[in-house]
């Protein structure tokens, strides 16, 4: 089997708040270790030994990234082997299926110390929370803008022809598949997300290995989001795992479908994450051109470019309030970082290493195999 590492975000700061997604992708696992403690750095150095430990015997990984800190992560998991670790902190979930494990990682951390310092930390994390609050704001701010911006392309939006744009898409993605008898599962991520260094994706990463890519071109208020939502039940309607990837800005809308069991995918491929066909397979769909009356562009190009400028504003002040959280964080990181306890955080790792072991045994003796 060939190594491969899947990154992705599963919370995101956006204009609905912090957006979490977390419980869908811990799915289908039968351990889950949740990491409690106040340091991130920490549990990331902690989830990070045991990846290295895995992906040294080429098992595939899942990154789960923060985008509360570029550098920091909110999970991995193991998917062969049904185990998963989290974070913790935010989204404490309840799975419909397997066993939650708490590990206590500030046991590791000098007790003395941190009331010592009980008041820098109390502040920090005030300034975090107002820096997050302001964020939010700012991309909530930002999006009432770009549903301005949305409401001229919906005004000359021709509904039936977004609609037959859609069921022939569908019609040559799945005319050929028969329903699989099985329930599907849906797993719901983001591939983006707004974080202290800007907006970043993960786009080439989650489709690298698929054979179609599918590039949605279009504008604010194309019909894009609804388009990708009805690819999505028209395989979860034929029993097909599906990977839905939400908008990082307003996570009610949906970014990308991804199909693996028929090596596709489809995207909205517009600013802030564009990409261009790179193989012969990469196909370009434009609802815009499709669906659209033209020369809306033309028409109210004054306006769009206004509007634009100002969503982008809010954008970007946002980002600005997450830089300052993380800077603040970075504070906060150092005063847990010199409360810990080495030779205690090693045994962590080791307990949570025999345990993922103890795991793999277990799938040893299912299947007969290491890998499939």
């Amino acid at each position: 089997m060939s190594e491969k590492v899947l990154h992705y975000y599963a919370g995101d700061h956006t204009a609905k708040g912090f957006y979490p997604l977390y419980a869908s992708n811990f799915q289908g696992l039968e351990r889950i270790f949740i990491l409690k403690g106040s340091s991130a750095a920490i549990k990331t150095d902690i989830m990070n030994k045991l990846a290295d430990v895995w992906k040294s015997r080429d098992y595939e990984m899942e990154f789960i990234h923060s985008s509360s800190d570029n550098d920091k992560l909110d999970g991995i998991i193991i998917p062969h082997l049904k185990i998963g670790v989290h974070d913790g902190t935010s989204d404490p979930f309840e799975p419909k299926e397997g066993t939650i494990e708490i590990v206590d990682v500030d046991a590791t951390l000098d007790s003395k110390h941190l009331e010592q310092q009980q008041n820098r930390i109390q502040r920090y994390q005030k300034k975090i929370m107002k820096s997050f609050q302001s964020a939010h704001q700012s991309f909530q701010t930002g999006l009432r803008i770009h549903d301005d911006l949305e409401d001229i392309y919906i005004r000359h939006l021709d509904s039936d022809k977004a609609d037959q744009a859609a069921e022939d898409v569908g019609k040559h993605l799945f005319s050929n598949e028969e329903p699989k008898e099985k329930t599907p599962l849906t797993k719901h991520r983001f591939f983006g997300a707004s974080t202290p260094k800007g907006v970043v994706d993960y786009i080439p990463n989650i489709t690298d290995d698929l054979e179609k890519r599918y590039f949605i071109k279009g504008r604010a208020g194309t019909g894009k989001s609804t388009f990708l939502k009805k690819q999505a039940e028209a395989a979860q309607d034929l029993g097909l795992d599906v990977e839905i990837y939400h908008c990082g800005f307003d996570p009610e809308s949906i970014d990308m479908v991804v199909v693996r069991e028929l090596g596709f995918c489809i995207f909205d491929s517009t600013d802030p994450h564009e990409y261009f066909p790179e193989t012969k397979n990469d196909e370009i769909i434009d609802l815009y051109e499709k669906t659209v009356a033209p020369g809306t562009d033309e028409k109210y190009a004054n306006t769009i470019h206004n509007l634009t400028r100002r969503y982008k504003s809010y954008m970007k002040k946002g980002i600005t309030h997450l830089k300052k959280a993380k800077q603040d964080n970075d504070n906060l990181e150092k005063i847990y970082l010199a409360a810990s306890d080495d030779s205690a955080l090693n045994h962590i790792f080791d307990t949570l290493k025999k345990q993922v072991e103890i795991q793999e045994n277990l799938i040893v003796q299912k299947t007969g195999s290491l890998l499939n």
